[in-house]
């Protein structure tokens, strides 16, 4: 029990997250505060040069154009794309 604890509490302090994503998140209409919370490597300052790369040259056509943001690379949409939605329904 311990061993476990002490794994929990090292992935905290190590910038990770032990909660699972809570859904499908729209790369095209979150907030930084949304995308941050649901994309697994995306922090506050990724979540909003993610907002500030779509207000400035657009919305994304498909999840692998989230690597044009400086800091993602393809791990980090590999490691999301079952969560990433690129369409409004509707």
């Amino acid at each position: 029990m311990k061993r476990i604890f002490a794994t929990v509490l090292a992935a905290i302090a190590l910038g990770g997250s032990i909660i699972a994503h809570a859904g499908p998140v729209n790369i095209n209409t979150a907030d930084a505060e949304t995308l941050a919370a649901e994309l697994s490597g995306v922090g506050p300052a990724l979540a909003r040069a993610i907002v500030d790369d779509r207000d400035r040259n657009g919305r994304y056509e498909r999840p692998e154009d989230l690597a044009r943001v400086s800091g993602i690379g393809m791990s980090v949409v590999e490691s999301n794309r079952e969560f990433i939605v690129i369409e409004t329904p509707g």
